[in-house]
């Protein structure tokens, strides 16, 4: 049986508040690690039922990036829900939901620019 690693490495400042974060994965594009400015890992306990959760972001993360990657992610979820279940609906749902947050986030991007 083939194996496959995914590792992650959070540098923490004074106050452990990560600083910096970096993964890399044996069957991921690169070789080595790789800085990220944020991650989610969402892992499905099946005896309590419940998602486990881990979200950190370095210092470096802007709130506008904050916003981007966690319409990215609802939208990773669009897709896995149909590929996984062939959920049609719940998956529209999803994809329309992060439409509405891309024109959100339009309209705030253009409030801010008026505003310089």
């Amino acid at each position: 049986m083939k194996n496959s690693e995914i590792r992650f490495r959070v540098e923490l400042d004074d106050s452990n508040i990560p600083d910096k974060i970096f993964w890399e994965a044996t069957d991921g594009p690169t070789i080595g690690l790789q800085e990220a400015r944020a991650i989610t890992v969402s892992v499905w306990d099946h005896i309590q039922q419940e998602t486990l959760r881990i979200d950190l972001w370095g210092k470096e993360m802007t709130v506008e990036e904050m916003k981007r990657f966690y319409i990215d992610t609802i939208g990773g979820m669009a897709q896995s829900i149909r590929t996984s279940t062939n959920d049609e609906f719940m998956s529209k749902e999803i994809d329309n939901l992060c439409n509405r947050l891309v024109e959100h986030l339009k309209k705030e991007n253009k409030k801010s620019e008026e505003g310089k």
